[in-house]
């Protein structure tokens, strides 16, 4: 059987589907790159907004489409929020809730429930996304214990759970076997790894323990809670294998605002752990997400958000519309923001931190980064144009001589188009 997956969504979500991928492959299928040539799609799906759980609709009617007879699975968040809807959508064979994602596979193909623990899983097959394999998603943590007012996340995820230690590190040490290079630890709330363990435990630990038990060559962090971390954390950074970037969730500058959406934080207490942050760590990026047009949110609150982004000296950041969610005590509240005013604070946030980007990678002109490779096309001169990313999360394009993909060269970078930096090699390895 050949299966077909895709995913809409934060990583977490791409680090269930490469699981999926694994189970299937090990079990005797094969993976293709489009729903055309597949017997079986799976959508890893999204409903952290409105147009997330629109899009993963979407998903599903362009494979039916492109495959009439196709055979197709919906998990994830929104499937398990609208499990009804989705089951009665064309060619649906299967809705799996996330509390049964990780059975997905074995559920369907009727393998005995010991099957993938006995079998060990092939991690030398091309996983889906564009990074190829250069760059594998390990989930660490999966639930979340917040109660932010906007976010049905925690409705469709449930409690925070953490993978063990153990586990961890045995899947990160298997997939560096098949050449990958990097490691993203990814979890709905990344920062609250190991309180729930029998023997508690912090993400600062298990930092450590990878560390001290892979070779892994480099180590990165999804997004963070700020309040997760503390100044002390970011004492790791010492060792180069972590990649130097942060996604921290500001959500607002507005302290009214905040307290509205039940953020465990304040204006002051970010910018503080930010700056500590940035001095601790040389080059360090830091990107954020903010939601506009939050019920209540006025003009002031909206000017304080412009001012406190540009104090922060953030390199980039997703911008939301704020999008009213069933089931969120957001969805109740009163004070709605016009549609048309969403829109034009969107924009300026948006321009706002195009400056922004355009500050952070002015600053990078004449310094010298590592850069793994995750994509490569011959020119018609012979010459390779590689594609990758730095461990501060930025995009660079060279032309070389050879295909480095899944290398990492040191670049010296001297300048930038359209959000993309330019260089060349200093020294390879």
């Amino acid at each position: 059987m050949n299966v077909y997956l895709d995913s809409i969504g934060c990583r977490l979500n791409q680090s269930e589907i490469e699981r999926i991928a694994r189970q299937f492959v090990t079990a005797g299928h094969g993976l293709v790159n489009s729903a055309e040539e597949a017997d079986l799609v799976v959508i890893n799906t999204c409903a952290v907004t409105a147009k997330a759980a629109s899009d993963s609709r979407s998903k599903i009617r362009q494979a039916v489409r492109k495959n009439p007879a196709v055979k197709v699975i919906s998990t994830g968040c929104w499937s398990d929020l609208e499990p009804e809807r989705a089951a009665k959508m064309d060619n649906i064979v299967q809705v799996v809730l996330n509390a049964e994602k990780e059975q997905l596979a074995q559920d369907y193909l009727n393998l005995p429930i010991d099957y993938f623990n006995l079998h060990t899983p092939d991690y030398s097959v091309d996983m889906p996304g564009s990074h190829a394999n250069v760059r594998a998603f390990i989930k660490v943590q999966d639930g979340c214990d917040n109660f932010c007012t906007f976010c049905v996340t925690r409705l469709a995820r449930g409690k925070s759970r953490s993978l063990l230690m153990a586990e961890i590190i045995n899947e990160i040490n298997a997939v560096h076997q098949t050449g990958t290079a990097e490691v993203v630890l990814s979890g709905v709330n990344l920062g609250a790894w190991g309180r729930d363990l029998h023997q508690p435990s912090t993400l600062a630990t298990l930092l450590q323990q990878i560390l001290s038990e892979t070779d892994i060559p480099r180590i990165r962090l999804s997004s963070l809670e700020p309040w997760d971390i503390g100044e002390t954390f970011f004492t790791l950074w010492e060792n180069p294998r972590l990649c130097r970037h942060f996604h921290l969730p500001l959500q607002s500058g507005s302290d009214a605002v905040l307290k509205r959406m039940a953020r465990r934080i304040t204006a002051e207490k970010f910018i503080s752990l930010a700056k500590a942050a940035k001095q601790l760590i040389p080059d360090l990026a830091l990107t954020t997400d903010v939601i506009v047009g939050f019920p209540g949110e006025t003009d002031t609150d909206f000017q304080q958000t412009m001012t406190f982004v540009e104090q922060v000296g953030f390199s980039a950041g997703h911008i939301f519309s704020y999008s009213a969610r069933p089931g969120t005590p957001a969805y109740r509240l009163q004070g709605l923001v016009e549609a048309q005013l969403k829109k034009d604070r969107s924009k300026k946030m948006r321009e706002r931190f195009q400056q922004m980007g355009e500050t952070f990678r002015e600053q990078q002109i004449g310094k010298t980064f590592e850069v793994l490779w995750e994509s490569s096309q011959q020119t018609g001169s012979g010459q390779w144009c590689l594609s990758g990313l730095t461990d501060t999360y930025l995009r660079v394009k060279i032309q070389h001589s050879e295909n480095r993909v899944g290398k990492i060269d040191k670049i010296i970078i001297t300048g930038y188009k359209k959000a993309i930096l330019e260089g060349h090699t200093s020294k390879m390895k």
